[in-house]
């Protein structure tokens, strides 16, 4: 099931179970705007190259829309679609004034030389400057996209609309970007998985953790997770995967994985089949890479006693439905990954006041944030006696369906 097929089931459950008007919840549905421009751009080399870009707009009811924009050379408008409106749901379920967007441009990033995604991110920003803006749509790093994206986004949008830092988020720290941004969405998940091994009886401390995705999410929470005493006693990226079951040096690894870009050839670990990442033996599972990874046909094999969703839509539907039979506690990914966009509301929120957070504000406000979601979930949990994906399903949806009837929506 794709990405969008599996939210819009998600999505329909939630209404179902709020017992929401058929004709709102088709609204509810259906995205406020979809963006579709060409970007064409002469090359070093003098030759012109177009490329296709996107912006998804799927709700406005509780405040902008907030988004990333990914540059890949798959980025497909029905994916782009499916996570535009789950960030409308997260960023209900983390209870900040955006609604959801994503964005992107079908492209090779590492095919391209600096000057080239320079000229790109400036066309593309030209092509949509009118239709995003600090009250309207604030968009934010992605795959394939940086801070350094972000600075000639609000380069190029400044020059139609005056100076504006506050129109994209992830910046870099000299142009008005936050403190503990780049940590956020890893620290969230850290933050998610204290909440709810809390609600078990549990601590970080001592338990055993496997992490798929060692990019900026995945070699945070390993780092924050090794800090607070957890085990990770798995790892991969696209260079491969490592294991070592006494658990794995992290800074150690984390230098090497500087070094060498991948945490493939790391001493002291054993090389696994990456393949096998997700099945391995261990308490807790945190996949962090790909959508779509945990299916029908590895569900059954999965040791982890909870999964946290650092990735977005990593379990299938169909996963989901045989993992809840096994007993497994999935913390659904539009709670579990939530840092990164609730760090981006409090960089918006300083660049707005001209009034900058040291970064131990910034790291209490998100722990104070993700432990009322939590909190929150489990109350719809109780009200609907549903597990925790549909608790942050309602708990999102809800609250985008009642700012929607409150602004003047009838049916």
């Amino acid at each position: 099931m794709n990405a969008l097929a599996a939210t819009n089931r998600n999505f329909k459950l939630a209404a179902r179970l709020l017992g929401l008007d058929s004709k709102l919840e088709r609204s509810l549905l259906i995205p406020f705007r979809e963006i579709k421009v060409e970007c064409t751009i002469p090359k070093d080399d003098g030759t012109l190259v177009s490329y296709v870009g996107f912006r998804i707009q799927h709700d406005n009811a509780r405040g902008p829309m907030k988004g990333g924009i990914r540059y890949h050379p798959e980025v497909d408008p029905d994916e782009v679609n499916a996570l535009a409106q789950l960030m409308t749901w997260k960023t209900a379920v983390a209870n900040i004034p955006y609604g959801g967007a994503k964005g992107g441009i079908g492209c090779n990033p590492g095919e391209l030389s600096i000057s080239e995604l320079e000229r790109l991110t400036r066309v593309f920003t030209q092509k949509i400057h009118d239709l995003i803006g600090i009250h309207t749509d604030v968009p934010a790093p992605d795959m394939g996209t940086n801070p350094q994206t972000m600075a000639w986004i609000l380069d190029e949008y400044s020059k139609f609309h005056g100076y504006s830092p506050a129109v994209v988020t992830g910046k870099p720290i000299d142009l008005g970007g936050s403190l503990g941004r780049d940590a956020a969405t890893g620290r969230g998940v850290l933050f998610a998985t204290e909440a709810l091994l809390n609600d078990y009886g549990k601590t970080v401390a001592g338990q055993r953790f496997v992490i798929q995705g060692f990019g900026n999410v995945g070699s945070w929470a390993a780092q924050l997770i090794h800090e607070a005493g957890g085990i990770v006693v798995a790892v991969s990226d696209i260079s491969g995967a490592i294991k070592d079951n006494n658990g794995l040096d992290i800074p150690n690894l984390l230098k090497h994985v500087k070094e060498h870009r991948g945490v493939k050839g790391f001493g002291g670990a054993n090389s696994i089949d990456a393949n096998s990442i997700l099945v391995e033996d261990c308490d807790i599972l945190i996949p962090a890479a790909l959508g779509g990874v945990i299916n029908r046909e590895n569900a059954n094999e999965i040791k982890a006693k909870f999964i946290i969703e650092a990735a977005n839509h990593p379990t299938d539907p169909e996963a989901d439905e045989i993992l809840s039979k096994k007993g497994v506690v999935i913390l659904p990914d539009i709670f579990a990954n939530s840092g990164g966009v609730t760090v981006s509301y409090f960089e918006w929120v300083q660049n707005i006041q001209g009034f900058m957070w040291d970064e131990a504000k910034v790291n209490k406000e998100l722990k104070k944030y993700i432990g009322q979601g939590f909190k929150d979930v489990k109350e719809m949990c109780s009200t609907h006696n549903c597990d925790l994906r549909m608790g942050a399903f309602t708990l999102g949806v809800n609250r985008v369906a009642r700012a929607t009837v409150l602004r003047g929506w009838e049916a």
